[in-house]
């Protein structure tokens, strides 16, 4: 079967689906393989169900009119998207960056969906699966699309591009995340350049933070122009949640962390590009939510917690922690181990420790290392610093929750 008859039936379909157990009606499955799953062994599950098609690889023993083999399910879904992608209209955003992609991301589909109708990746399904699905769930009232794509080893993105195809994009910024996959800080910027790289080959818009210096430097080596935006005048404070005064209005939302700022602005300059009135830009914004542990704020019965645990990295640690020492009053900083950072690892965690003052608790045998000799208590697991703190409350504080997600740091909220 070649592309043409397969988008055929894709758009005859209700959709794509590669889980059976959320498999809609009339959906088109595909059984793709992995690790620890092989769903070729619920290809026929999936047309009992109720599937119009299921796409299934080649060594599939079974045989149904409606089954579809194929010699890679993955590369048929990545070439079904880029080729849906290619009949689309519309403007498509990519972004990508070390800290910030998703909310910016929500920030960015919030102020946009003031006046058109936004389609964007679903939390963060932004790997070489999830930009695919994304891709697929763009339908045709849409008129605005918005892809996040994530990255953990130097050359992840291509495929994304490949299948995403932006005309728009956006970095949040470059840091230090993923260091075992990169190798190096020069292999993050590497990785994440390969946006600009498409965007100037295919003759796309930039948008970029004229603060960051990192940004501004991988521009230059490209000779790359952007549409920049900057704090300069812009009077910022978080008490814990983030206000921005433009002189003219001021903007009052629900994140927590001046770090915030620059997603906010990134928001805005597209919303403003797109011609959305201001007004009603700064208005989304501010009715903007957070959710799934990131930058959210919850009071209860005995303290403010920040949460913040949905990963972590040096660089989102170090504002994350700058920070909570605006805060007044009697503050906290919970914090887990920062994975995948390779050789560099030891060194970063002691760096963190090292900013540490008051009131910290630890998790992970990188901080329990990076801690000895210091006043702080440690923990191998999340489960433990939550069973501590239920016998020791704590009471009055501001805290911060901050993890990568394998240590699953939202484990200490109930005992907060």
């Amino acid at each position: 079967m070649n592309i043409n008859e397969l988008y055929d039936i894709f758009l005859h379909s209700a959709g794509v689906c590669t889980d059976t157990r959320t498999l809609k009606k009339n959906q088109l499955f595909f059984a793709l393989k992995g690790e620890n799953f092989d769903g070729n062994r619920f290809a026929l599950q999936a047309l009992e169900k109720g599937a119009s098609y299921a796409v299934a690889g080649e060594d599939l023993q079974a045989e149904d009119a409606r089954l579809i083999k194929v010699p890679d399910t993955l590369e048929t879904l990545k070439a079904l998207a880029a080729y849906h992608r290619s009949r689309l209209r519309i403007p498509v955003i990519g972004l990508t960056g070390t800290n910030g992609k998703t909310t910016t991301k929500e920030l960015i589909r919030t102020a946009l969906g003031a006046a058109y109708r936004v389609t964007a990746t679903e939390g963060n399904l932004n790997n070489e699966i999830g930009v695919p699905l994304s891709v697929l769930k763009i339908g045709p009232r849409a008129q605005i699309a918005i892809i996040e794509m994530g990255a953990s080893h130097p050359d992840d993105l291509k495929p994304l591009l490949a299948v995403a195809q932006p005309n728009l994009g956006l970095i949040t910024n470059v840091g230090k995340a993923h260091l075992l996959g990169f190798g190096s800080f020069e292999g993050v910027k590497h990785a994440k350049g390969l946006l600009y790289d498409w965007l100037k080959e295919h003759d796309g818009v930039v948008f970029a933070n004229g603060d960051d210096k990192v940004l501004e430097g991988m521009l230059a080596e490209r000779g790359l122009e952007a549409i920049q935006y900057s704090l300069e005048g812009i009077k910022v404070k978080a008490t814990p949640f983030l206000e921005m005064d433009f002189g003219d209005a001021v903007l009052e939302t629900r994140l927590v962390g001046a770090y915030n700022a620059a997603n906010v602005l990134a928001a805005l300059k597209l919303a403003w590009y797109f011609d959305v009135p201001t007004a009603d830009a700064l208005a989304a914004i501010a009715s903007y939510v957070p959710s799934n542990n990131r930058s959210q704020l919850l009071k209860t019965e005995k303290n403010t917690v920040i949460i913040d645990a949905y990963n972590a990295n040096p660089s989102s640690m170090a504002v994350a922690l700058d920070n909570l020492a605006l805060v007044e009053g009697p503050k906290a900083a919970l914090l887990g181990d920062m994975r995948e950072l390779g050789a560099d690892s030891a060194a970063e965690h002691k760096k963190i420790v090292e900013r540490l003052s008051g009131t910290a608790f630890l998790v992970g045998e990188e901080f329990t290392r990076a801690a000895e000799g210091t006043p702080f208590k440690t923990f191998a697991k999340s489960e433990d610093l939550a069973k501590y703190l239920t016998e020791n409350p704590l009471q009055g504080y501001t805290v911060l929750v901050k993890g990568s997600r394998g240590i699953q740091m939202e484990k200490v909220i109930g005992a907060l």
